[in-house]
């Protein structure tokens, strides 16, 4: 299949036509270039006979390239720049070599041997040498002509290069880019240069050339390359030659010596982006220069993103006879991205869940902890309740409270605190909360409804335990209660404020099934004032209960003469100031 763009035919989307695609239009560039070659060589032939020319000529008429030494005196071509031992070359071949020194493009030295008595080498004379120097503080070859070889270099001792020379001209084996670590003393400080050395026996002679072995503008390059996840690639389309950069290998994994061909770049990208290379490719074979294409390609079973953009390299003709292409890896940044999106998704799940919750929970929270009306002041009582979540969001948590008048005439006053936050707490606080209403209706005491409570969290294996005071107070103003692990009320009487008395305290619900927990007795007066509350209230980090509780007797005294609803104001704007991390729930009745 394919698909068409307006004014290009149409491209390739899978990758064996993607690959025949390439082959034609090399194939094609390539018969086209030698056939145009061919064209000139009768021109050329008939141009040679009428008028004589050197074969040297010729051949540059046919290739198009300037002889670099046509336009230069005899005399200056044949000298050059270089310096040599002895003097003119005259017709001497060795001579002739020496004079050619300076068109080597690289660090480049002839050497002669300096033998013992034995016939073994000690040394070298450095009988010529070009004008390149292969770093700032090393001579120019051609300075140091006429000099032994360790006088000129004595780093090449230590370094193993003169035993590596040495051995190039006793065994007549080429020497192909030996790195060599030159160290050498100058001026007092050590100075040091990698570099690459190649050498070959030329006779009585040894004819050797050096380069660093990386450039600073190399290392800075590499550096650029790897902190910007670039690389790039050049296919020479007539002779198939690819070069890649160092950049480029470590994108795709390959190794450094066999870069790929265009073709087997196309077996690297995923199925759905073919059409996209596709389109990248042909542009720039058209001599195009098309914007930067994403593009994913797969390296080892990871998907690689990369950002494309390509260059066509123009021949003679004006067509391309090179393809330079420039990859960026954006794989890095797109796994970033998708940490990124993962984590956002999740963070609104978990806000949208935190809403519902807290949705839920003030509806429950109005359904549960109601204000109370005027049928409790019918009694002689007036209440005032309030609930203080740990978090600001936080609507309920598994504190609460109960005060309602019952048929019999009975005031029914009961908190408690149920373990947890959220809505697993709201549910456990709503179950205890309506077994306590049902129990209420049996008539039973305070101590019976306890008891009858802890029986049911007890045989429930997934509830948990709770705290809770539950009490009644009758027409003869009695307060009738029982308390299972809660701390006890507060009771303000005048200006003095004291915690009831707890020596029938019992254990919390859920924990001790069979436990019987009774009922206690305090007489009420007119103008009393109990303050129940959960233990958020009284409860800070690294502080004992026992302080809260003294702190909050001492709060509770300040305010005395002040309405239920008024005092608990008071507390709460103290409760506010301080740190604390529980849910907190606050019950106040006065006997008028």
């Amino acid at each position: 299949m394919s698909f068409s763009l307006p004014g290009v035919p149409d491209l390739p989307d899978d990758v064996d036509a993607l690959k025949a695609l390439i082959e034609r239009e090399v194939a094609a560039l390539r018969a086209d270039v030698r056939r145009k070659a061919e064209e000139r060589l009768p021109l050329a032939n008939s141009i040679a006979h009428a008028s004589p020319m050197s074969s040297r000529s010729l051949e540059t008429f046919t290739s198009g390239a300037p002889d670099p030494t046509s336009d230069l005196p005899a005399a200056t071509a044949k000298n050059a720049d270089a310096s040599c031992a002895d003097g003119s070359p005259g017709d001497d071949p060795w001579a002739c070599l020496c004079s050619s020194m300076s068109a080597i493009p690289v660090s480049a030295a002839l050497l002669d041997p300096v033998l013992d008595e034995s016939g073994g080498i000690t040394d070298f004379v450095i009988r010529a040498g070009n004008h390149v120097r292969s770093a700032e503080w090393l001579e120019a070859p051609d300075t140091q002509v006429g000099q032994r070889f360790l006088e000129a270099r004595p780093g090449a001792a230590t370094s193993g290069l003169l035993a590596a020379l040495t051995s190039v001209f006793t065994s007549g084996r080429a020497l192909n880019g030996l790195t060599v670590d030159y160290t050498e003393e100058r001026h007092g400080r050590l100075r040091r240069a990698p570099l690459l050395y190649y050498a070959a026996s030329c006779g009585d002679h040894l004819l050797t050339t050096w380069v660093p072995a990386r450039s600073e503008a190399e290392i800075l390059t590499l550096d650029a390359q790897h902190i910007a996840s670039m690389g790039w690639g050049h296919w020479d389309l007539l002779s198939g030659h690819v070069s890649w950069s160092e950049g480029l290998h470590r994108i795709f994994r390959t190794d450094t010596r066999m870069p790929w061909s265009l073709t087997e770049l196309c077996d690297a990208v995923l199925p759905g982006e073919v059409a996209v290379l596709a389109e990248l490719i042909t542009a720039v074979l058209a001599g195009e220069e098309p914007a930067w294409s994403r593009i994913r390609f797969r390296v080892f079973g990871e998907v690689r993103t990369l950002d494309v953009l390509g260059r066509p390299v123009a021949g003679i003709d004006g067509r391309p006879w090179a393809v330079h292409l420039v990859a960026r890896d954006l794989t890095p940044q797109m796994r970033s991205r998708r940490r990124l999106a993962e984590t956002q998704r999740e963070t609104e799940r978990l806000r949208q869940q935190a809403e519902a919750e807290r949705h839920i929970a003030s509806v429950m929270r109005e359904a549960l902890l109601p204000t109370h009306s005027a049928e409790l002041a019918e009694l002689g009582l007036t209440v005032a309740a309030a609930y203080l979540p740990a978090e600001p969001d936080a609507a309920v948590g598994g504190d609460w409270y109960k005060c309602r008048r019952l048929r019999d005439g009975r005031a029914l006053l009961a908190i408690g605190d149920a373990v947890g936050h959220g809505l697993e707490a709201v549910a456990r606080m709503a179950q205890q909360r309506h077994a306590l209403a049902g129990l209420a209706q049996t008539g039973a005491s305070a101590g019976g409804m306890t008891t009858w409570l802890n029986e049911l969290l007890c045989s429930d294996a997934s509830a948990m335990t709770a705290t809770m005071i539950t009490g009644h107070v009758g027409h003869d103003r009695v307060l009738r209660w029982a308390c299972a692990g809660h701390p006890p009320p507060l009771l303000r009487r005048g200006d003095e404020v004291s915690p009831l008395p707890s020596d029938h305290l019992g254990p919390l619900l859920g924990l001790m099934p069979g436990y019987a927990y009774e009922t206690a007795e305090v007489p009420l007066r007119s103008g009393d004032l109990l303050l129940l509350y959960t233990d958020g209230v009284v409860e800070r980090r690294g502080e004992d209960i026992t302080e809260g509780i003294g702190n909050l007797s001492r709060s509770l005294a300040d305010h005395s003469g002040l309405s239920p609803g008024d005092t608990l104001d008071r507390i709460i704007a103290e409760y506010r100031r301080s740190a604390h991390d529980d849910d907190a729930c606050l019950l106040a009745v006065q006997v008028d």
